[in-house]
């Protein structure tokens, strides 16, 4: 995987397009057979929680899934969107900023 749970991405399409956040959860659809992020933060959905035995129902907000297509990894040198390449260093595989070249690991 290019994008892993705590790197900072940037949003480049969408209703949240050029919001910033630390992902949270990389998940893949059942179905779709697609990957998908959870931003902390971007892309709130609003939860009713109805009321029980628990205490009185409520209103939450979530951050909800957005596909991995629409995100970039922010390069931690730049600080602008980047794309991921690999170089190994001795039997290590690592992930490199293409805008700076720098290992994101």
């Amino acid at each position: 995987m290019k994008i892993k749970t705590g790197d900072n991405v940037k949003i480049i399409s969408g209703k949240s397009k050029g919001k910033t956040g630390k992902v949270v959860q990389v998940m893949l659809h059942p179905r779709k057979n697609a990957h998908y992020v959870v931003i902390d933060g971007v892309n709130m959905r609003k939860k009713h929680i109805r009321s029980g035995r628990r205490g009185e129902g409520q209103v939450i907000e979530l951050p909800g899934p957005i596909q991995i297509s629409n995100v970039m990894l922010v390069d931690p040198k730049s600080g602008k969107p980047t794309r991921v390449g690999y170089k190994k260093e001795g039997n290590d595989k690592k992930r490199v900023a293409k805008v700076s070249g720098e290992f994101i690991d």
